[in-house]
Formats: C-alpha cells, sequence, structure tokens
C-alpha cells in the first residue's frame, strides 16, 4: 500500500486525499488551519462555459472540473455525505445591453456541441429574468444556463475530508515540514513527529512558497485577497432554488437555503502580509457593486465578510506534476478564482499521478515548472 501524505487541506487537498484513499493509497492529511484559505471563505459558481478568457488550456480545465461535479457528487451522497454545499440551480448572466445578451447566448450555442453538460440555453426577458432572481433591479434581460451550479467551499471540503477519513485516511493538523534525504523525498515532519511516506503532494494554496523554501524550491506563488459579504435577504422564498446571477462586471451573487445571499467579491492585488480583515473599503465595494444590480439587499441582514486569498501562479493557470530533480515530491497551485470549479478534477489527476496512473488531460499544458525559479 502506497504510503502519501498531502500538505495542505483546502477543496485541492481535501479532493486528492479522497481520491487517493479511496483508491487504495494510506492517505495522512496535515493542514494548519490557517486563517484566509481560500476555501474556506469561498462560494463558487460553475458555469464556465461563458467565459471571454482565451486561453484554451484554461478552458479546457475548467470544462473538465464543471463536467466532473454530478458523479463526485453522486459518490459522495452514496458514502452518506448529504450536506455537500453543491445544487444545480443554473445561472443568469445579466445584462442592460441586448447585444451583448445575443452575443452571451451565442457563445453558449457554440460551446453547446462540445459541452452538453451546459444544458438548456434561454433567453430571458426582462420580467422572467426578475421573476427567477427577485432581489433584481428592473431592466436587466438574461441568457439561463440551466446545467450551472454553486457550491460552497466550506461544505463540499468537508465532506470529501470526512469520506477520505472514512476510506482510511488521517486528518493531522499541525505545521508540516518535508523530510527528505539528498533529492528524495521521506516523509513530512508535524512538530516531534516523523510522518514517513513514499509521495508527498503540496496542496498548500497561497502558503506553498514558504513550505517549498525549507528544501530549497524556489516557488513562484503569488495571491490575490477576496473579501466576500454573506446576508440574509428577510421575506425571501425559496432562496435555496435561485440560480447564481452574474454580472457585467467582476462580482456575483449566490443564494443559498434559509434566506441567504452572497456577494462578491474583492479582488486585491500587492497585499502587505495575509491581511485577513474585513476592511471598509473591501465592504463598501462589495455592497455598492452588488446594491447596483440588487438594491433590495439593501434591506438584507449582515451576517458575515469572510476573507480569503486566491493563489495564482504566472500565466495565471494552474501548474500540476512532480517537481523535477525530486523522487516522491508533487505539486499543483494557481486555481486562482476558479478554485471550486478546477479543484476536484485536479485532485483527481493529482492522485493519479501520485499512483501512476494515466491522466485525463495533457499535463504539459499545465506544466509545474512555470512556478519554478532557478535551479532545483
Amino acid at each position: 500500500m502506497k504510503k502519501v501524505i498531502v500538505i495542505g487541506a483546502g477543496i485541492l487537498g481535501a479532493s486528492t486525499a479522497y481520491q487517493l484513499a479511496k483508491m487504495g493509497a494510506q492517505v495522512t492529511i496535515i493542514d494548519r488551519k490557517d486563517q484566509g484559505q481560500a476555501t474556506d471563505a469561498a462560494a463558487g459558481i460553475l458555469c464556465p462555459w461563458l467565459s471571454q478568457r482565451r486561453n484554451q488550456s484554461w478552458y479546457r480545465l475548467a470544462k473538465a472540473g464543471a463536467r466532473f461535479y454530478p458523479e463526485l457528487i453522486a459518490e459522495l451522497q452514496s458514502e452518506g455525505e448529504t450536506d455537500t454545499g453543491y445544487a444545480r440551480v443554473g445561472a443568469l448572466h445579466i445584462h442592460e445591453d441586448a447585444g451583448k445578451i445575443e452575443n452571451m447566448e451565442k457563445r453558449a450555442q457554440l460551446r453547446y456541441p462540445d459541452a452538453p453538460e451546459i444544458g438548456e440555453i434561454t433567453r430571458l426577458d426582462q420580467q422572467e429574468t426578475h421573476r427567477r432572481f427577485p432581489l433584481l433591479a428592473e431592466g436587466y434581460e438574461a441568457v439561463h444556463i440551466s446545467g450551472a451550479a454553486r457550491v460552497d467551499g466550506r461544505a463540499l471540503r468537508d465532506a470529501l475530508i470526512r469520506s477520505a477519513q472514512r476510506h482510511g485516511a488521517v486528518l493531522i493538523q499541525g505545521e508540516a515540514r518535508i523530510a527528505y534525504e539528498g533529492n528524495r523525498v521521506k516523509g513530512a515532519i508535524v512538530g516531534t513527529a516523523n510522518i514517513p511516506a513514499d509521495e508527498v503532494i503540496v496542496c498548500a494554496g497561497a502558503w506553498a512558497k514558504q513550505l517549498l523554501e525549507h528544501v530549497g524550491i524556489h516557488f513562484q506563488v503569488s495571491y490575490q485577497k477576496a473579501q466576500i459579504i454573506h446576508l440574509q435577504a428577510p421575506g425571501s422564498e425559496d432562496t435555496g432554488r435561485w440560480p447564481v446571477v452574474m454580472p457585467p462586471s467582476d462580482q456575483y451573487m449566490i443564494a443559498f437555503e434559509q434566506q441567504k445571499i452572497v456577494i462578491g467579491a474583492t479582488h486585491e492585488n500587492d497585499v502587505e502580509g495575509y491581511d485577513t480583515r474585513a476592511t471598509a473599503g473591501g465592504i463598501r465595494e462589495v455592497l455598492d457593486k452588488g446594491l447596483r444590480f440588487a438594491p433590495a439587499l439593501a434591506d438584507g441582514t449582515f451576517q458575515e465578510v469572510r476573507v480569503g486569498f486566491r493563489p495564482f501562479t504566472p500565466g495565471f493557470l494552474p501548474v500540476i506534476g512532480a517537481i523535477p530533480g525530486w523522487t516522491g515530491l508533487l505539486a499543483a497551485n494557481g486555481l486562482g478564482a476558479s478554485g471550486l470549479t478546477t479543484g476536484p478534477f485536479i485532485g483527481y489527476q493529482l492522485a493519479k499521478l501520485a499512483l501512476g496512473m494515466e491522466l485525463d488531460i495533457e499535463i504539459s499544458d499545465y506544466d509545474i515548472r512555470n512556478a519554478l525559479d532557478g535551479d532545483i
């Protein structure tokens, strides 16, 4: 039985550990529970098909990630995990400009043959758009994508970890250091405990740089701070079935059960250190943009602000693979704002890679060397 350590228990690490344990590996998950973990703050929209990003490698990964979800959720449910935070509720891509709506509809139709999981593509008039999401301002038309879904990052991560533990994985809270001899990884050290392993997989997100520096690896990962606001919308009914809303901006609105509405998020670069404060400026930015599209939220009850750090690698494209020059050391990083869309699928690929199985992606498109600086 292969012994594998996964460092980091966000959506990527939890997914990797779950897949490995299910495949029969002996898995240890190590996580420090740092404040600001991206998954801990995130609420995700699974709807990559209307994206205008031109990077086809990213789109293929995001498309595969969205396609992967239904099977994963069904597996978790069969293991007793009924609270995964996932629901296929559809998405409204809204705009005031009818021409923009027409272009979005055409883009979806062009991508449908290669991604039938998009589901039904429907153009909605102003009245129907407002009926689907009653908090919206008047004047918006929409393209409705029935195959889109939303997911709560915390809930899905916790479900994956619980299922991994049912398959024999062990979860340790603490700071991990990679144990090695020469260029061969031997396992990890947590406090005074030395945990042996055949493979160590680093899924440490925004903190991966410091972890790998301890073994002389210069790993290029930066991060972007996100502040996300949770509100309760009194008087709203059936919010758990409302579609997610994707306005013509960098914001979003996601409805959950019990009248919860999540709006976000900021995109703060050049943050000094791991600053997990909810700031007045960040809150104002999110509320101003959110209320522009859904002014009825002004009467909502403030619940909390969640803060997380999205990790980015050079080229704003995830990297996946074995660290060159080392034996037994793998990593993935740079999932950015699409972490909840791509994380479970990338975790599945990492598990396969660790066990020597054939992958479902062209791994050279996400070469780990793109995030490595200098000699290894």
